[in-house]
């Protein structure tokens, strides 16, 4: 039986000037969405890098980049137009 992963990316728009190249995308890696709460790199882990609310990078974090309702690259964003990207991986 196969696990499936969960794995959340953010793809960034690397910029020269005022132009976006689209081929020049990068993906970072901000954590497992879900999984165990002892896990060191999933969402649902309050302590962890990915989980805590405190943690920049965390979609957790009400203030971050990631986690605030007012950022456009937020999932808790109603108008965001550029969320994170959700990977399936299974092993």
């Amino acid at each position: 039986m196969n696990k499936l992963i969960y794995w959340i990316t953010i793809t960034v728009l690397c910029c020269a000037g005022t132009y976006a190249n689209a081929s020049e995308q990068l993906d970072k890696y901000i954590g497992q969405y879900g999984g165990s709460d002892y896990a060191p790199d999933s969402t649902n882990n309050e302590y962890g890098l990915y989980g805590s609310e405190y943690e920049p990078d965390s979609i957790n974090n009400p203030y971050g980049l990631y986690g605030s309702e007012y950022s456009v690259d937020s999932p808790n964003n109603q108008y965001s137009v550029d969320t994170p990207s959700i990977y399936i991986k299974s092993n």
